[in-house]
């Protein structure tokens, strides 16, 4: 192909479509993470064809099994296939830094491994049926806020710990096809144009052989973003663009073999899409009962006081309060929309399973009608939550609308037996109504089936084991990032650094509504002893847990790590490994929770590399994060992690090294008695003069002991001991 081709097939030929040139077709990508939004002939952006709205990841996140989310993703595919779509623009993985969050809905959770893990399974999933997945947003795109522009500032450490381990562990375990740039910058550089970020992270570090694409309209510069290691510029067309990169190469700005690499890597993606693509079919029930599953499984229930749940089939007359019942909030705003094959609501599926009558009121705007009825049934069921979370706009506030907490308060005073379901894309607070009240399901946007699985957990047909994937505060103000979100002039500072979610929380010992990994069943489990054994590959943790209720049900058991007497600064505890596991009723079943070495690793500044340090680690087990029931210890072999010294290296350092020590005692003892000079031999001593000068950088000795300490003299002793 000639130079303008080359050019041309590096951008989009439309909205949804690559450019077609000599030898390469053009192929088809489309949103989104919880559904295929293939755009409808002839409507507008948001306007899409009808397929199935699977749950977001707010809720199949906290479902916290990455089998479901395979399943998930195997679907997806499925339907991308038989509409003709070669690549899905999802999973989003980015960490919920803030619940004010516009876009929470489409992540995981606050934490990086939980998060890595779920997606690397549903970008297998996806790809097994022959459709390409798009990592996104890579990275560091945790608001709405000025998102275009935003220059995320974060240190080295807590970028790598945390938002770029997920990303990580998806790129390298589950190699996706694409991997989508976000809009914002990373300390000043845009995304698009990170080469550091694209090609010495992405490529160099991780391996990444996959193609780079732009998220629509985040290219403000085509050929700095090829020359950074961006392949795919979209939406298109661009013919300005084409233009710039012709001439760049022409000009010899930008050498030819750049835009080659970057043309070489869009032909083997469409050449990989289209020799996967078949006729494809997938059956709309199945795909609806498959929602209505990861919908039951990732409903979590926070609270219930009394076993007023699960209902019973003859408990009496029902009232079901709040429009949400009758008409759901599903699923968020923005790019991700679906327009699903079908919708169920709640008022309907709870009528369906109900013996006895179901009396309903919209509530909102008529909270008396509704307290009427509360007052008259054996259980009032109170649907409440947030009237809209979505794409380009963060949340201004995490409590409940004020007509939404009037019903729920004077529902609970004219019903002891009330029962709130919250439908919210992010954490909501839930005080102080929640004192009032004895259940509180949370409901999340649930996907078109949600109505359904509501039901099903409010019957006690499904067993809740949803568990959360964010703290809920008790106040706003409370949170880790609260100081420090959404930015101003252009800048958003990641202040809370490694200690994002729970690990600020705990670290500052404060207080939560409900914590991290929480969420209630209905029966309850019994954890055995723990033991812990390492190995070459890490830890291997493993207990018994024994369901002591009636009911089978299913428990999120999780592993938190800490390590005492840390040299870095960590957070009180980590997660490092969970299992989703079935039990009956009165079985015990042995659970193994492997911990990678990999993952007990920090990032070390001084070295660049991450480090694996040695000495004894507690593994906590438990149902959440502050519900840790059984611990266990073991001794882990540290990596070599000796930071070479220099002149520059405080005199603390070097005696704290013990070939640096025994090389300074070597000079000070040739110096004692001499001077000045021979006051600094006493350094390493003498407890107190080495507090005084332990922190001066050795080749400030000069000024005391002269060459004894200058360049040169530092210089050979550096090298004798490095």
């Amino acid at each position: 192909m000639d130079l303008e081709e080359k050019a041309a097939v590096t951008s989009g030929s439309s909205f949804w479509r690559s450019t077609a040139v000599t030898g390469v077709p053009d192929i088809m990508l489309t949103d989104g993470p919880h559904g295929v939004r293939k755009a409808a002939p002839g409507g507008g952006i948001l306007d899409s064809e009808p397929a199935t709205c699977f749950p977001p990841a707010v809720a199949l996140g906290s479902t916290w099994d990455p089998q479901l989310a395979r399943r998930v993703g195997e679907a997806l595919g499925d339907e991308a296939r038989a509409m003709d779509v070669q690549v899905l623009l999802g999973p989003g993985i980015n960490l919920k830094r803030s619940p004010l969050g516009g876009r929470n809905f489409e992540y995981f959770a606050e934490d990086p491994l939980l998060t890595g893990i779920l997606a690397t399974e549903w970008v297998k999933g996806l790809q097994s049926r022959g459709v390409g997945a798009s990592l996104k947003h890579f990275a560091v795109n945790s608001q709405e806020t000025d998102r275009m522009r935003v220059s995320a500032d974060v240190d080295e450490r807590t970028l790598r710990e945390i938002y770029l381990r997920a990303f990580q562990r998806v790129v390298t375990q589950a190699k996706p096809w694409t991997v989508m740039c976000a809009y914002n910058r990373i300390n000043g550089v845009l995304a698009s144009q990170h080469r550091w970020l694209l090609t010495e992270v992405l490529r160099g570090e991780w391996g990444y052989e996959g193609l780079v694409v732009s998220d629509w309209g985040a290219v403000a510069d085509r050929v700095e973003a090829v020359r950074a290691g961006l392949d795919l510029t979209m939406p298109g067309p661009d013919p300005d663009g084409d233009r710039r990169l012709v001439e760049a190469v022409r000009s010899g700005h930008l050498p030819e073999s750049t835009l080659d690499t970057a043309v070489s890597r869009v032909s083997s993606l469409v050449q990989a899409a289209l020799a996967s693509r078949t006729d494809a079919t997938y059956d709309k029930d199945e795909h609806h009962a498959l929602a209505r599953e990861v919908a039951g499984r990732g409903i979590v229930l926070l609270k219930n006081d009394g076993g007023v749940l699960p209902l019973g089939r003859h408990d009496g007359t029902i009232a079901v309060l709040g429009e949400f019942a009758r008409t759901p909030r599903f699923q968020g705003g923005g790019s991700s929309q679906i327009n699903p094959t079908r919708l169920d609501n709640a008022l309907d599926e709870i009528t369906a399973l109900a013996e006895g009558p179901v009396t309903f009121a919209s509530g909102y705007d008529d909270v008396d009608a509704a307290v009427a009825l509360a007052r008259d049934a054996a259980v009032a069921v109170v649907f409440a939550g947030t009237d809209r979370e979505t794409e380009g706009a963060d949340r201004e506030s995490i409590d409940l609308p004020a007509a939404h907490v009037e019903l729920i308060e004077r529902v609970a005073a004219a019903n002891p037996r009330t029962v709130v379901v919250l439908s919210n894309g992010a954490v909501l607070r839930t005080g102080p109504w929640d004192a009032a009240v004895p259940a509180i399901v949370e409901g999340w946007l649930l996907g078109q089936a949600g109505g359904g699985a509501i039901a099903d957990v409010l019957f006690g047909r499904v067993n809740p084991s949803g568990r959360l994937t964010e703290t809920i505060p008790l106040h706003l103000a409370d949170h880790p990032s609260y100081l420090d979100f959404p930015g101003e002039a252009g800048h958003v500072r990641y202040g809370e650094g490694v200690h994002i979610g729970y690990r600020g929380f705990d670290a500052r010992g404060q207080q939560v509504a409900y914590p991290f990994g929480h969420g209630l069943s209905y029966t309850t489990f019994e954890y055995g002893p723990a033991t812990v054994t390492a190995t070459d590959g890490g830890l291997s943790v493993r207990l018994s847990v024994t369901n002591t209720g009636d009911r089978d049900g299913r428990e999120v058991v999780q592993a938190y790590v800490s390590l005492a007497g840390s040299r870095v600064r960590r957070a009180p505890r980590e997660l490092k490994a969970f299992a989703s596991v079935a039990i009956a009723a009165g079985e015990t079943v042995e659970v193994e929770l492997p911990i990678a070495r990999d993952d007990l690793a920090y990032w070390d500044t001084r070295l660049s590399r991450w480090v694996v340090e040695g000495g004894t680690y507690q593994v906590e087990i438990g149902a959440s994060s502050r519900d840790l029931r059984v611990s266990a210890t073991a001794t882990v072999t540290g990596d070599d992690a000796r930071v070479p010294l220099t002149g520059e290296s405080t005199i603390a350092e070097w005696l704290s090294d013990p070939r640096g020590a025994q090389a300074l005692g070597e000079v000070f003892a040739a110096l004692a008695g001499s001077g000045e000079a021979g006051v600094m031999a006493h350094t390493a001593a003498d407890p107190e003069m080495l507090t005084l000068m332990g922190s001066l950088p050795l080749a400030r000795l000069s000024v005391f002991a002269g060459e004894a300490f200058g360049p040169a003299a530092i210089e050979k002793l550096s090298a004798s001991v490095n």
